[in-house]
């Protein structure tokens, strides 16, 4: 009944250079772990941060860390909860999830009592040169809901230019962290005229008393200031939704718990995502059952995606009937 832990580092290439405020990737470098047991293979896909100093290296470090080779699932459970909350933690715990579906004849979302519907998921616009974006924003007329990468350089410009070729959509703005609450003020008002709908992380997380007890006109969104359910009570007069993404919290277990403290104190929620393939978004997917925005749009900017994964068809994403994470098929 031993229980071995296997990882692996596979870099996906992209279609296209994936550009925000704080720089450009060509490659979603991620971690992935399996664990099996009996037979049973759990599998898992993290995204390490380097917002955080994480690198495929230091994740793959921090599993080393903890051996390959375990007695029984309660004995890794244990360990993996002494783990801080990061990409290591995540690869770890959802792998485990999928270990329990598959060992137990039944689903993750069977587990967890949540669903497997369809739902709307924002698809992103790098951040680029205004004809870029407007000539990218072209591809996406039938789509209900845009994020779009911004800094600080012509916001209302690219904004009215988009909105102008998808008049139609709901925005996400995601500054990620490169505005100041000026901008954030002179902006709220001619951006709420633009269907935007929710504005994710504009300040930088150490900027967050900035927004103390300051009313917006848009819903703004805690990414990198919010990590796990601690995190909740420091952001309450802050932010108004939360973003939740597995590998901040450490996996799915912290996510679900994150979930529900979120809605008993009143924050929309979001779920997110870092680029990478559709066994990245499988957890995801479960916190996206209970989200009033969905951001998991990761895999459609890879070249090639796992087998079987996410089918995406004009902002709507669906889990196909062969799909392996989760399920006991």
């Amino acid at each position: 009944m031993n229980i071995r832990v296997h990882v692996s580092a596979p870099s996906w290439p992209l279609k296209v250079p994936f550009r925000i405020s704080r720089g450009a990737k060509t490659h979603a470098n991620t971690v992935q772990v399996k664990i099996e047991q009996d037979g049973f293979v759990g599998e898992s896909e993290a995204v390490p941060y380097a917002r955080y100093d994480e690198s495929q290296e230091s994740v793959q470090g921090q599993i080393a860390q903890l051996g390959n080779e375990f007695s029984d699932l309660g004995t890794l459970a244990d360990a993996i909860a002494t783990m801080p909350a990061g990409a290591a933690r995540n690869a770890l715990d959802c792998a485990l999830w999928d270990l329990k579906a598959k060992t137990s004849n039944t689903s993750v979302a069977t587990l967890t009592g949540t669903a497997n519907k369809p739902v709307v998921t924002a698809q992103t616009l790098s951040l680029g040169p205004l004809d870029d974006m407007v000539t990218a924003a072209k591809s996406l007329t039938r789509y209900p809901l845009i994020k779009v990468k911004l800094d600080k350089e012509d916001i209302l410009g690219k904004m009215e230019a988009i909105h102008q070729v998808l008049p139609n959509a709901k925005f996400i703005i995601d500054p990620n962290e490169s505005w100041d609450f000026t901008t954030l003020v002179n902006t709220q008002a001619a951006l709420a005229k633009m269907n935007v709908v929710l504005l994710e992380q504009p300040l930088p997380s150490n900027a967050d008393d900035d927004l103390d007890g300051f009313s917006p006109l848009i819903p703004i969104c805690a990414d990198e200031s919010c990590h796990t359910s601690l995190d909740l009570e420091r952001l309450a007069s802050k932010y108004q939704a939360i973003n939740i993404k597995l590998d901040k919290t450490g996996g799915l277990t912290e996510a679900l718990v994150l979930l529900q403290h979120a809605r008993k104190q009143g924050f929309l929620v979001m779920t997110g995502c870092m680029v990478a393939s559709s066994l990245a978004m499988a957890p995801a997917f479960v916190i996206a059952q209970s989200s009033d925005f969905v951001d998991l749009d990761g895999p459609v900017f890879l070249t090639e995606d796992t087998p079987y994964g996410f089918e995406f068809h004009e902002g709507i994403m669906s889990m196909p009937t062969k799909f392996k994470w989760g399920n006991s098929l």
